[in-house]
C-alpha cells in the first residue's frame, strides 16, 4: 500500500524536526508518542520504555501517550516487552489473546508492536505501540518503527 509508505514518509520528516529541536530528550520522546498516536488510528498506546542503567535486565516506562499502564518496569523476558529486549528483536503480536507471555495493559488492548531501540549495538530501549484493533500493523508499520527507533537511539 503505497499511500501507507507516503503517510509514514511524512509523519518521518515531522519526527526528524522534532528530534533537531532543543527541548530536552523526555520532551522530543513524548512528541514522538504524540504525534504516533494521533496520526496513525490503529496507534491507540505509545511508549518508550528505557533500559535500567543500574539493573541492565530491566525496563523503565518513559514518556508515552495513551491509558496509564501498571507496568513501570518490566524485567527482561517478561511480556512482549521483556522478550523483546531479551532476545533483541522486533515482536509483532496480531492478536494478544494467544500470547502466553503476555503482560495485559487493558482490555482493550487485541494486538501489539515492539520495536528494540540500540545504541551502540547494545538495547537501549524500545519503542512499544498497542492497538485496540486485531491485526493491523503490516510490512509499512514495521519499517517504519524500526526507523522511528533508529532516529530516537541517539536520545537514549
Amino acid at each position: 500500500m503505497t499511500d501507507r509508505k507516503v503517510f509514514f514518509d511524512s509523519l518521518t520528516k515531522r519526527i526528524d524536526e522534532v528530534l533537531k529541536s532543543k527541548k530536552s530528550r523526555d520532551d522530543k520522546l513524548q512528541t514522538v508518542c504524540r504525534l504516533l498516536k494521533e496520526n496513525v488510528p490503529h496507534y491507540n498506546w505509545v511508549g518508550f520504555y528505557l533500559v535500567d542503567k543500574k539493573k541492565q535486565k530491566e525496563l523503565v516506562l518513559g514518556p508515552f501517550e495513551g491509558e496509564p499502564t501498571e507496568h513501570v518496569r518490566i524485567a527482561f523476558g517478561k511480556g512482549i516487552c521483556g522478550q523483546a529486549a531479551k532476545l533483541e528483536k522486533t515482536f509483532l503480536v496480531q492478536d494478544v489473546s494467544k500470547e502466553t507471555n503476555y503482560l495485559s495493559c487493558s482490555g482493550n488492548v487485541k494486538s501489539e508492536i515492539v520495536v528494540p531501540i540500540f545504541k551502540n549495538r547494545r538495547i537501549a530501549g524500545e519503542l512499544d505501540i498497542d492497538s485496540h484493533v486485531l491485526s493491523p500493523f503490516t510490512k509499512e508499520d514495521k519499517d517504519f518503527l524500526k526507523k522511528i527507533a533508529e532516529m530516537t537511539s541517539e536520545l537514549l
